[in-house]
């Protein structure tokens, strides 16, 4: 009996050994987007929130959201005291459809004029569309390391 139990013992060990290998091997190919790069793809609001928190930001939600030019509701975040809007799309292909309506200065989507208090930042990414309204740099700063450039600058093109 005591062989049966030694031979089950090292089976153990080493089917532990091996999943061990094999993980560390499958998080080498396939990082988390937080683990990347700065700039690893992040595809929804979860994985938004946790690259967030993971740079350090403090992220509180705050309520749903509706824009009449995005097709779905979205999401008030508190990023380290400061409001944007998160709206996550079903896939990539919806969210680029209402991305690609947003002019590059942000003040017209599609066929509203929208009036901001302040400047328009969005990006878009995944299945997300992030928006910041105001001109903090750090906050800026920040989504453009996860999210990479704004597709709006926020500038109004001089009339």
């Amino acid at each position: 009996m005591t062989q049966r139990i030694r031979i089950m013992l090292i089976a153990g060990i080493s089917l532990l050994v091996a999943l061990a290998a094999c993980a560390t091997t499958t998080s080498e190919l396939h990082p988390s987007p937080s683990s990347t790069s700065p700039r690893g793809e992040i595809g929804g609001y979860g994985e938004l929130v946790d690259a967030l928190r993971d740079a350090g930001a403090t992220v509180e939600p705050v309520q749903e959201v509706a824009q009449p030019f995005f097709a779905v509701p979205g999401q008030i975040i508190d990023l380290n005291g400061t409001q944007v809007q998160v709206f996550e799309y079903a896939d990539a292909a919806a969210r680029k459809a209402d991305s690609d309506l947003i002019s590059p200065d942000g003040y017209s989507i599609g066929t509203s004029i929208v009036t901001w208090v302040d400047q328009p930042n969005f990006w878009a990414q995944g299945r997300l569309i992030v928006l910041y309204v105001g001109s903090n740099q750090a906050t800026i700063d920040l989504l453009a390391a996860l999210l990479g450039e704004p597709i709006s600058s926020g500038e109004q093109a001089a009339t």
